[in-house]
């Protein structure tokens, strides 16, 4: 945050300004500045009841924020998840590992007040139904067995049957998570885990990807499971998401609300300056990063 004030300020932008960071080993990383405009503007407004492009627009013409009456905007009081949409199920036999180029198609948004809850509503939103019982498939990378034994442990203490190959077996039952093992499909025995994606008996794949290309073994899995209409994972992060989110679901105590029930001034269309009331203390133009 500290840092897109300053960039915004340094720059001198009217209006929008889009910032993309990365995050690894809690080093901030700054990968573009954009004055313009993002995907995000619609997703920031929503989740922070501001209409940030209705404020640009007025600044852009020569406005303040100050004049605006825009300063630091409060704590909404609950989570807002973004979530891609991706058009695989249009593409039969295309791999779904994800790499730098555009693959998808749009975004949702779910939110709560339960972190756990505002995941499962935007995969909801996503299309990505998540079971709340049944059978999960559990594969990884040998850097990822580490982190998946919290996600195993996390799927088992919900009574899911967690399905993995012959190494991620051992390597979890030396932890205490209970599995059962599959053969891989390269080595030639049945049934497998095309096979149980064809009988409809697994409910959820999780897929961490040591080789891309729909003519893998991988690429296979992931292949039928879009064809079967099965929700797959292929990060360990989103595996861990996803536990959340089905934690929550279980719970069984969430409900549905529009963005007017957060924000009810949001009803009567866009805001007019009072209605943003809090003050950031200065009369210089600056950019709102997105």
């Amino acid at each position: 945050k500290d840092q897109a004030r300053r960039l915004a300020k340094r720059l001198r932008v009217r209006g929008l300004m889009n910032l993309q960071l990365a995050v690894k080993d809690e080093e901030i990383y700054i990968l573009e500045v954009n004055p313009r405009a993002s995907r995000t503007a619609p997703f920031v407004s929503k989740a922070k009841g501001v209409p940030w492009p209705h404020v640009a627009a007025k600044v852009m013409m020569g406005a303040s924020l100050t004049d605006l009456g825009v300063g630091e905007v409060a704590d909404s009081g609950f989570y807002a998840v973004k979530q891609s949409v991706f058009p695989f199920s249009k593409f039969p036999g295309v791999d779904v590992i994800l790499g730098p180029e555009m693959r998808s198609t749009g975004e949702v948004m779910g939110a709560d007040r339960s972190l756990p809850l505002a995941l499962a509503k935007a995969c909801m939103a996503a299309g990505l139904d998540l079971p709340t019982e049944g059978t999960v498939f559990l594969s990884v990378r040998n850097e990822d067995k580490t982190h998946a034994v919290e996600i195993a442990r996390g799927l088992r203490s919900m009574d899911f049957r967690v399905l993995v190959t012959g190494g991620t077996h051992e390597h979890l039952k030396t932890f205490g998570v209970e599995t059962e093992s599959l053969p891989k499909i390269s080595e030639g025995l049945r049934p497998n885990i095309l096979d149980l994606i064809a009988d409809e008996g697994v409910d959820l794949i999780v897929n961490t990807a040591t080789r891309k290309g729909a003519h893998t073994d991988e690429g296979r899995i992931r292949a039928e499971a879009v064809k079967a209409g099965i929700p797959m994972i292929t990060t360990i992060p989103g595996a861990r998401a996803a536990v959340q989110a089905i934690t929550g679901l279980r719970a069984g105590n969430w409900t549905v609300a529009a963005t007017q029930d957060y924000f009810p001034e949001l009803d009567r269309g866009p805001l007019e300056p009072a209605d943003v009331s809090a003050h950031n203390g200065s009369d210089e133009p600056v950019g709102s990063a997105s």
